[in-house]
């Protein structure tokens, strides 16, 4: 007996120590862990919602000051109410997902499901990004659009600076400060989320066998 044979006895016999688990069985364990995830995405998302109210109930009103001076808050308040709306929508889509995967379905069904809380979840990063994109986009344009009074709040004590000079550092500074929270969103997303939707398809992998 060569050692091909032994290694296929030795597999044989190590098979044999291990209980074989039905189609039913494999079913629960994949449909218990779809819903924990799914779970999982819904509590971070309303810990998410808690967490920046928390901060900007701890923002000194003097932080305000100069989008008052600009004119931007009513713009700023705005955008708060659709984005906190659009959020609860959100939340309210992640639990009738959790909800409607604690009942047991069909295979067919359950992976469907698992499509479409996929779906919510990309559509729910994706419009993060873009919203803080193009309220940034307001904002700077709004903002670079009155020279003089852009002078008036930035330079309030006359200082020998140029228009174009302090046009110029703000812009840049905008552009890196957008930069940076961009990519702090797109980490904090492919991380958190990333790491649930990977177990997402894992268990859509799985059943996609079962099928």
């Amino acid at each position: 007996m060569d050692e091909l044979d032994l290694l296929k006895k030795d597999w044989k016999k190590q098979d044999a120590d291990y209980p074989k688990l039905s189609y039913e069985e494999i079913y629960t364990i994949v449909h218990k862990k779809s819903s924990s995830v799914v779970k999982w995405i819904f509590i971070i998302c309303i810990a998410e919602l808690i967490f920046w109210n928390v901060i900007n109930l701890l923002i000194p009103d003097s932080y305000f000051e100069i989008y008052e001076k600009l004119h931007l808050k009513t713009v700023l308040s705005i955008s708060y109410v659709i984005h906190y709306a659009v959020v609860i929508g959100f939340i309210y889509l992640f639990y009738k997902n959790y909800n409607s995967i604690c009942v047991i379905d069909s295979t067919n069904l359950l992976m469907k499901k698992i499509i479409r809380t996929r779906r919510t979840v990309n559509y729910y990063v994706y419009y993060n990004i873009i919203a803080t994109i193009i309220l940034s986009f307001i904002i700077n344009f709004m903002m670079f659009s009155d020279e003089e009074l852009l002078m008036q709040v930035f330079n309030p004590k006359n200082l020998d600076i140029g228009g174009d000079k302090l046009f110029n550092i703000l812009l840049i500074s905008q552009v890196i400060g957008l930069v940076i929270i961009i990519l702090f969103l797109w980490i904090y997303y492919r991380i958190i989320y990333g790491i649930l939707l990977k177990k997402l398809n894992k268990n859509y992998k799985e059943l996609a066998t079962l099928e």
